[in-house]
């Protein structure tokens, strides 16, 4: 089987201003993961890594960088999943942890839970001697100043991933050599958002899914919406019907636009390495490795491909 890595940072309106940041960090992320996935580890081994690329970077939402709820503190959410297990980790309303898909995954390895939040993750944390970071380190002055915007001019939620002023969710899969799918998907959530909301980012069947089967989706967007129409599995559900990757992502994405109004976006690779990215909002940064080939590009119609020297 030949391995596929595939990353986005998040589906919206993304300003020029950011635009090559946006694009250097999905594809520094997305060779990060490759070269796991070339060294013979596993797909959920190359989802972490590429997510945690994205996390350290502040031009993203997740981890450092992340948006800010309506008190101005992070409040970070993540997940992850193993295709061949179905085993999965989440954790939501994480404050000082700067790689929260890390801390996901060892909810998998150390709990006989799916899912921690709130008082548990931190007292969880504690026991394993998770490392933590100050708050402070984690917030941008860039989502510092757009925390101030949404308090002072507040737009409605199809405003914001069509505003410069949002920027949403970070998320991997991958395929290995062996034929295991994963997926993985972490976010600091909407700009002033209540305290204690909890998008899509860490649930399983709508902020991402995997399974051996038939594939693996991160998705990006208007979490509420996510949710009510479980996108990720919905996605996969019409792969199960017999629809290509980028057949089953486009009418998930247009069942949940027309059903609830929501805008997002996804990227799918099936069992087989077929992959797509596709989106509703005017924007989504994204980028995959497959053999000796890095794609990537903003719209899914003016794709960029060069061929690289993988080590």
């Amino acid at each position: 089987m030949k391995p596929v890595i595939m990353v986005h940072g998040g589906a919206y309106a993304i300003p020029d201003a950011f635009a090559d940041e946006c694009m250097a960090a999905v594809k520094t992320a997305a060779l990060e993961g490759f070269k796991v996935l070339v060294s013979g580890r596993s797909a959920v081994d190359a989802v972490e890594s590429s997510v945690r690329s994205l996390e350290d970077n502040p031009i993203l939402n997740a981890g450092h960088g992340a948006a800010l709820n309506t008190n101005g503190e992070v409040e970070l959410d993540a997940l992850i999943m193993d295709g061949k297990t179905l085993a999965a980790g989440a954790v939501s309303s994480i404050k000082n942890i700067s790689n929260p898909v890390t801390f996901a995954r060892s909810v998998i390895e150390k709990t006989e839970h799916v899912m921690l939040t709130g008082t548990g993750a931190d007292q969880f944390a504690d026991c394993q001697g998770f490392p933590r970071v100050d708050t402070n380190e984690l917030i941008s002055e860039k989502e510092r100043r757009n925390w101030e915007h949404r308090k002072r001019y507040g737009e409605g939620v199809q405003e914001q991933f069509n505003s410069q002023w949002v920027h949403d969710t970070v998320g991997a899969v991958a395929l290995d050599s062996e034929g295991n799918v994963a997926c993985a998907t972490s976010t600091g959530g909407m700009c002033n958002k209540m305290v204690g909301r909890v998008g899509d980012s860490p649930i399983i069947g709508s902020g991402g899914y995997a399974d051996n089967n038939i594939g693996a989706v991160s998705c990006t967007g208007h979490g509420e919406s996510i949710m009510k129409v479980t996108l990720a599995r919905l996605i996969l559900f019409h792969m199960e019907q017999g629809k290509s990757a980028e057949e089953a992502a486009e009418e998930g994405l247009h069942y949940m636009g027309s059903r609830v109004g929501g805008g997002g976006g996804a990227i799918v690779v099936g069992r087989a390495g077929d992959w797509t990215a596709r989106f509703t909002t005017e924007r989504m940064a994204w980028a995959s490795v497959k053999e000796t080939t890095l794609s990537y590009g903003l719209n899914p119609n003016q794709v960029e491909v060069k061929l690289l020297q993988v080590v």
